[in-house]
């Protein structure tokens, strides 16, 4: 949940600056072995005196932040001179792409340590500080900044000289506790040591992660995507992909049994699991102690014949998914984001949904979703929407922001898991456990839920699920292998699942853990071997080459050149708030040809306010085409010129090519007159419709209405 809307609650324009935008994270504020839960805020503000300014908000809160009065102001950090954030590496860390952040926040005075969740809001928020540091100048004035917070007026208050917020009526004392001491880490050896878990250069995944700016890089990135099967080959990876609904309870058995009892050591470990912590407090405050514990557990878990490392951990109240790589392999995870989505209470708590992160392995995408859906036997056209919201909200932002967001079924292979709550129907609970009794399996999954919906095509289209050898693993009654025999005796059912969808996907097992008997679920494991494209670096080297030598002769031999199917636009009897659009195509030559509509000298936009072009931009391959629309549509800020005949629909656009000729457009029309955007005292004086009148009359009593008010003015 974006907790920025309840922290923007606690702020209010004060006598000396104007708050113009907010921008939040959530983080934990690291003091040796204390973690102290901190929400940072980004506020960019106006001064009295027209300049703008920026500060670190630092905010303690009790729970999750809802509205202004869960949060309580702790700290105000000026975005000065001497205002340094960078991310760090903690000692004896192993740097793993995909990982929490850590960022060390100096000033002059003081450093604090932070460590943010990985993922896209993160990095917007880095981004952000980054830019606000490059434009700072030393906050002038900043002392006396008069603000209201949580309904308490801070105009008495100040900034001590460590940045911290003191209030003077009540001679409010420092908090040094707050403070951590300098650490003594230059910037080259932070730089080296995340450099030295980098991907190698020769990588294409991490080649083509990097932000580009230019079309000669775009066309090679290009080239390089189409030509993918002449540099690389395809080996295979072990994946572990587990999931278990522990119904709330800490972990109380070892979990080899379920992780790596009767396998060889998995190159990556995906472990799911839903209802880590019913209470109350879980759905409310952001942290839980069970979260620590299952790590823990999962960890020592692990198979004894390698060393694993962390690249990723995600939650959502409940819902919590754990990512390791075999260490040898974290250099050539990339792109690791991971992103929630609730479907629960109002269609967006986090009781209900699911978790996912996606990465890069070598040269193949991979995104592994871990949802628990809706209950109950009867709600499966519920938890066919579940899994729909999943897909359509669930989105990941690409390295490259002028890239559209990836969203789950933009990967290579996906890897599905959780309590997806698929039950059996039609069926009494006499008859289910005695079909589990006769072990007639297949029998009984012909009124699975799940299949039924999956042959409907209307949930997991294009995904594979393993053939179901083992017995139900819901309900039981916890610490036992006997059935539910609560008053609700619940039928049993094949809630916890695993689908994958994809290409060189072989799925070696797929099974139950009866021996685990901490839940009234029991844990599922599927084992795979997925088939990953793996760069050869020489064959790279050669293709790369092979590419740049093209785009070279090509480039060399021609200039960018286009024809355009029209280049005057007529626009006849525009009227008030009615939309008109014209097209033209721009078919490209044989040079890849990047186009843009440029300002004309001494103008601020390419186009007048009433007209635009989409797109305005774009780049062309060679011998091909777009269509460009032009849409002209007058609203009531241009409407007044056009009706007095100050302004006519009338203008040139310029579209220039990069690195070739600019093309020039004429566009014109005529206007149709309305009282919508006319001067109310104007129309008063009209003895006729708008329309019927001639455009120097309407001209001539708009100046005169002008004069009589100026005289007025003037007089009084």
């Amino acid at each position: 949940m974006d907790q920025s809307v309840a922290i923007q609650e606690t702020l209010a324009e004060g006598e000396y600056c104007i708050i113009i935008s907010f921008l939040a994270v959530q983080g934990v504020l690291c003091e040796g072995d204390s973690r102290q839960s901190r929400l940072l805020g980004l506020v960019r503000y106006r001064l009295e005196h027209g300049g703008q300014e920026h500060a670190l908000f630092l905010y303690t809160h009790r729970r999750m932040a809802i509205t202004g009065d869960d949060v309580s102001l702790d700290q105000i950090v000026p975005v000065s001179r001497d205002f340094t954030l960078e991310e760090v590496s903690p000692d004896g860390e192993l740097y793993i792409l995909g990982s929490d952040v850590t960022v060390q926040l100096d000033t002059a005075e003081f450093s604090l340590l932070f460590r943010l969740p990985f993922g896209s809001h993160t990095r917007m928020f880095l981004q952000e500080v980054t830019k606000a540091c490059v434009g700072s100048i030393c906050l002038v004035g900043f002392n006396s900044f008069s603000f209201s917070l949580g309904g308490s007026n801070f105009n008495n208050s100040r900034l001590n000289e460590k940045g911290l917020l003191v209030d003077q009526s009540s001679g409010g004392q420092d908090k040094p506790e707050s403070l951590l001491p300098r650490q003594n880490k230059s910037k080259s050896e932070i730089t080296d040591m995340v450099r030295s878990s980098n991907i190698t250069v020769s990588n294409k995944a991490h080649m083509l992660s990097m932000q580009k700016f230019g079309l000669r890089d775009t066309i090679v990135k290009s080239h390089l995507i189409q030509k993918e099967e002449d540099y690389t080959y395809v080996q295979n990876f072990r994946f572990f992909v587990g999931t278990y609904n522990v119904n709330g309870q800490s972990p109380k058995e070892c979990l080899r049994p379920w992780l790596s009892h009767g396998i060889q050591a998995p190159d990556v470990y995906c472990v799911g699991f839903q209802e880590l912590d019913l209470s109350k407090e879980a759905f409310f405050f952001h942290d839980t102690p069970k979260e620590e514990e299952w790590f823990k557990a999962v960890s020592e878990g692990l198979h004894p014949d390698a060393k694993y490392a962390k690249v990723k951990l995600i939650r959502l109240v409940g819902i919590m998914l754990l990512l390791y790589v075999k260490q040898e392999h974290a250099a050539y995870i990339s792109e690791v984001e991971a992103e929630t989505v609730g479907t629960g209470i109002m269609g967006r708590m986090g009781n209900k949904g699911g978790v996912a992160i996606r990465f890069q392995l070598h040269n193949t995408s991979i995104c592994v979703v871990n949802s628990h859906l809706a209950a109950h036997t009867e709600e499966y056209e519920r938890r066919n929407q579940d899994y729909k919201d999943i897909c359509s909200r669930m989105q990941f932002c690409q390295v490259d922001p002028s890239l559209p967001p990836l969203t789950i079924n933009k990967h290579d292979v996906i890897l599905w898991l959780g309590d997806l709550n698929y039950r059996i129907e039609e069926l009494d609970v006499e008859q289910v456990k005695k079909l589990i009794e006769e072990k007639a399996f297949q029998t009984l999954y012909a009124y699975d839920q799940l299949k039924i919906q999956v042959a409907a095509k209307t949930v997991f289209e294009g995904f594979t699920e393993g053939e179901l050898t083992f017995q139900p693993t819901y309900k039981y009654d916890t610490g036992s292998d006997d059935w539910d025999t609560s008053e609700k005796c619940r039928a049993p059912a094949w809630c916890d699942r695993v689908l994958w969808k994809g290409k060189n996907i072989n799925q070696l097992s797929y099974q139950s853990h009866m021996a685990l008997k901490t839940s009234d679920h029991k844990p599922v494991s599927s084992v795979f071997d997925i088939g990953v494209r793996v760069i050869n670096e020489e064959l790279y080297r050669k293709t790369l080459e092979e590419i740049v030598r093209s785009l070279d002769k090509m480039e060399n031999a021609n200039i960018p050149s286009v024809s355009l199917s029209k280049r005057e636009f007529c626009f006849q009897n525009v009227k008030y708030m009615q939309l008109q659009v014209e097209s033209f195509t721009i078919h490209n030559g044989q040079v890849p040809c990047q186009f843009e509509f440029i300002n004309k000298p001494g103008e601020n936009s390419f186009c007048k306010q009433w007209l635009s072009a989409n797109p305005s931009k774009g780049f062309l391959l060679p011998d091909s085409d777009i269509e460009i629309e032009l849409e002209l549509f007058v609203n009531k800020t241009t409407a007044t010129k056009l009706n007095s005949g100050e302004d006519k629909i009338e203008d040139i656009l310029v579209l220039h090519l990069e690195g070739g000729k600019d093309y020039f457009l004429s566009v014109s029309g005529n206007y149709l007159p309305s009282c919508f955007g006319s001067p109310i005292h104007t129309l008063c004086y009209m003895r006729e419709p708008i329309l019927d009148l001639p455009l120097e009359t309407v001209s001539e009593l708009v100046s005169n209405m002008y004069c009589v008010q100026l005289q007025l003015k003037n007089k009084y």
